[in-house]
This record gives C-alpha cells, sequence and structure tokens, in this order.
C-alpha cells in the first residue's frame, strides 16, 4: 500500500503588519533580550521575540525577595528592572540583528512624557520590528493611578506614543480591569495597530509562620498555568469586539494550549512562564502544535484563529 503524505502546515502568520514565520513568541520579561536562551533555542526558528521591558532611563527594580513559587504558577515583583533605552540599542540589540526573526521592544513608563521619550528615541533604529506597550505601570504624576486601569489614561496615553512612532503599535492589556472589552476598544481608538493580552493578574503570598508577606512588594503579578482559562476568555472576549489581532498569553506550556488561544481569537501566542520550567519551551510548544495540525488535516494556521470565537 503507497504511503500517505503528509504535508507540514504553513505556520506563518501577521500580526499588527509584522510578517512571523510562526505564531510563537516570547512574552516580555521571561526571555531576557533573547541571548540568554540562545544555548537552548534557535532563535531563527521563533517567530518573533519580545524583549525584557525597556524605560527611557536604567531601573535597579525591586528588593528581593521577587519571586514566589504558586501552585500552578508564579508571583514575581521584579519592577522591570532594565538597564535603560540607550544601553538596549548599543548593547543588546546588535545581538539580535543577526537572527531572522522578528524583534518586539516592550516599553513602558512611569508618566506620558517617559512613554514618549522611549518611543521616541527607538522610531528609527534598525532591527526592530515593533513595540509592545505596557500601559501596567502607576503614572506618578496621577497620584499612582495605574494608565492600564483608567480608559480615559490608556487611551491619551496610547494617543500620545502613536503619535511619538511610525512602528507598529501593539498595546499589552492588564487583566486587573472589570471589562477588558472597553480597554481593547481605547487601544484601537487610539490608533494601535495590536493587542497583547492577558498581562499578569495580580496576587500576593504570605508565609504563615513568620507572619509576613512573601514577595518584599507585598503584592505581585501571578502567572503560569494557573491564570490561563482567565487569558482564554479574555482574547474570546475581545477577539468578538474589535478586528485589531492579538497576541495571546498567559500560561501556556503545550501546543494545545497555544491553539486554544488561537481558536479563541490570537493571531499568535508568547511563552512566557514556561521558559523558568523548561528553556526550551518555545520549541517545544512549536512542534506540539505543528503536530496537532497535521493530525487534524489542518494545512494552514490561519484556518483556526477565532474560530470559536466567530462560531
Amino acid at each position: 500500500m503507497r504511503k500517505k503524505t503528509v504535508y507540514k502546515p504553513d505556520l506563518s502568520v501577521s500580526i499588527a503588519g509584522i510578517h512571523l514565520k510562526n505564531p510563537i513568541l516570547t512574552a516580555s520579561g521571561t526571555f531576557g533580550y533573547g541571548k540568554e536562551y540562545a544555548e537552548f533555542v534557535d532563535l531563527n526558528k521563533l517567530g518573533g521575540i519580545i524583549v525584557k521591558g525597556i524605560s527611557l532611563k536604567p531601573i535597579h527594580g525591586n528588593p528581593p525577595p521577587r519571586i514566589w513559587e504558586t501552585p500552578a504558577g508564579m508571583l514575581n515583583a521584579i519592577g522591570l528592572e532594565n538597564p535603560g533605552v540607550d544601553i538596549f540599542i548599543n548593547e543588546k540589540l546588535p545581538y539580535l540583528r543577526q537572527f531572522d526573526t522578528a524583534v518586539i521592544v516592550n516599553v513602558f513608563g512611569y508618566s506620558l512624557e517617559d512613554y514618549v521619550g522611549v518611543v521616541e528615541r527607538l522610531d528609527d533604529v534598525p532591527g526592530i520590528s515593533g513595540l509592545e506597550v505596557n500601559i501596567s505601570c502607576p503614572n506618578v504624576k496621577a497620584g499612582g493611578m495605574v494608565f492600564g486601569t483608567n480608559c480615559a489614561s490608556a487611551f491619551d496615553l496610547l494617543s500620545a506614543v502613536r503619535k511619538a512612532t511610525k512602528l507598529p503599535l501593539i498595546a499589552k492589556l492588564s487583566p486587573n480591569v472589570t471589562d477588558i472589552v472597553e480597554f481593547a476598544k481605547a487601544a484601537q481608538d487610539s490608533g494601535c495597530d495590536g493587542l497583547s493580552l492577558i498581562n499578569t493578574l495580580l496576587g500576593m503570598a504570605i508565609d504563615v509562620r513568620c507572619m509576613k508577606p512573601r514577595l518584599a512588594n507585598c503584592t505581585g503579578g501571578l502567572s503560569g498555568p494557573a491564570i490561563k482559562p482567565v487569558g482564554v476568555r479574555m482574547v474570546w472576549q475581545v477577539a468578538k469586539s474589535v478586528t485589531l489581532p492579538i497576541i495571546g498569553m498567559g500560561g501556556i506550556v503545550t501546543g494545545e494550549d497555544a491553539l486554544e488561544y488561537m481558536l479563541a481569537g490570537a493571531s499568535a501566542v508568547a511563552i512566557g512562564t514556561a521558559n523558568f520550567i523548561n528553556p526550551r519551551a518555545t520549541l517545544d510548544i512549536l512542534n506540539g502544535m505543528e503536530s496537532l495540525l497535521m493530525d487534524q488535516g489542518i494545512s494552514d494556521v490561519k484556518e483556526i484563529v477565532g474560530k470559536v470565537a466567530k462560531g
């Protein structure tokens, strides 16, 4: 009997006008600046790398302890430690330019002027495919109110950033809101080209023997498999309400997890906490995704995007 030929599916996708050879990206803050994982992962095989968050000036982050493992996840309060935009451009980005992989720079600040300043600095730098704007930061000029939990502030911030750059702009939304759709619509109205969701959920852990918080910062961002159902639900809600492409993230560990997000409406996915458990997680998830598509006879991954949201 003649053996049936099984063809590998087309895994290429586009997000915010950025072409990716496959839907697998790295979530900001979990993959460093790429070089840290190059011993374990062929960076050319990834769809894209979203680098650790970059601010206008260097930030030293929070005091330790800054990480605590939880059932099915982890809490972190690193405090967005980074060397600042100039060192990133001069010392981190040159390494990434050697790879045929999209580089998306996550940016943040503590005032509207901070965001605009870092974006303007990155706008004409070669080797950057797009920007991901982390709006889950407290606005120091508004008494610490978080940009991403006030719809008007989020719109104003993203509108200002949009005017400051020609690069594709992706808004990373906070899940710590009442209605995620309202914020997705604000991002779309501001001129953003895509969305990333979800960021971490706000959580806390307490040492019952010492009777003190496990983190020096008291609270931190909860990530990992525990938050996946929340992430999938929010992607599904947003995909039904806006036309912007979505990068889904939150608790992805297997190829099946990744396809679940894409069925909910994501065009690409970002792998985060799984990188700490398994440094080859990105490629293992990519292989798992490809195998599942082949088993189901799906020739193009784009066929499944939003299939549940549209149905």
